[in-house]
């Protein structure tokens, strides 16, 4: 096994022992992929782990634009380190270049990156959001994410249709009422 890959065979024998834990057989055919199917689905959710999702920011183009740069409702689903159990939704991020431009596509390759480990919302938020803040170095930062948690919906509470937002402001984001302003309206703004 090397750095980036997972043991796909210890995931298989604890997923045997789940199984023979809640009293099911293993061995049956409805469930004698199953284990291999999960080892398959756990190597995908958690590929972001050893990864370095900063990397997708270093490549920049001059530009002289200090105006603010908005992507919203980038789809994700990650994992809730608390159940393994996941949680999907949307982020939103916004910046304001300090005399460098990133590609779109990159920044919504970064949430992708960090979904894909297990994790809170919140630290969620804030690795995005640090990433942004250390590899653009911009006047300003935004992240937020509104997301569903299966550990809300299916377990526990059961309410479904909840959703979680978490946000972190940077610059002037966080220091301009005005500005703070205008992302929201931007985010909250329907698409046509």
């Amino acid at each position: 096994m090397d750095g980036n890959t997972v043991d796909l065979e210890l995931i298989k024998t604890a997923v045997k022992m789940i199984l023979q834990a809640v009293g099911e057989n293993p061995d049956r055919p409805g469930l004698i992929e199953t284990p291999t199917r999960v080892a398959k689905m756990y190597a995908e959710m958690f590929a972001g782990i050893k990864g370095d999702p900063g990397r997708h920011l270093r490549v920049t183009f001059p530009e002289n634009y200090d105006e603010m740069v908005v992507v919203k409702d980038i789809p994700f689903t990650s994992m809730c380190e608390h159940h393994l159990l996941p949680f999907t939704g949307v982020a939103h991020v916004a910046y304001i270049p300090n005399g460098k431009v990133v590609g779109l596509s990159k920044l919504a390759r970064v949430v992708e990156d960090v979904s894909k480990r297990p994790q809170v919302q919140e630290r969620m938020t804030q690795t995005i959001a640090d990433l942004m803040d250390k590899e653009l170095k911009c006047t300003g930062v935004a992240v937020f994410l509104e997301a569903e948690h299966s550990c809300m919906c299916i377990r526990g509470v059961k309410k479904h249709g909840c959703t979680t937002i978490t946000s972190v402001l940077r610059g002037v984001f966080k220091t301009n009422l005005s500005t703070r302003a205008e992302v929201l309206s931007l985010i909250n703004q329907k698409s046509s």
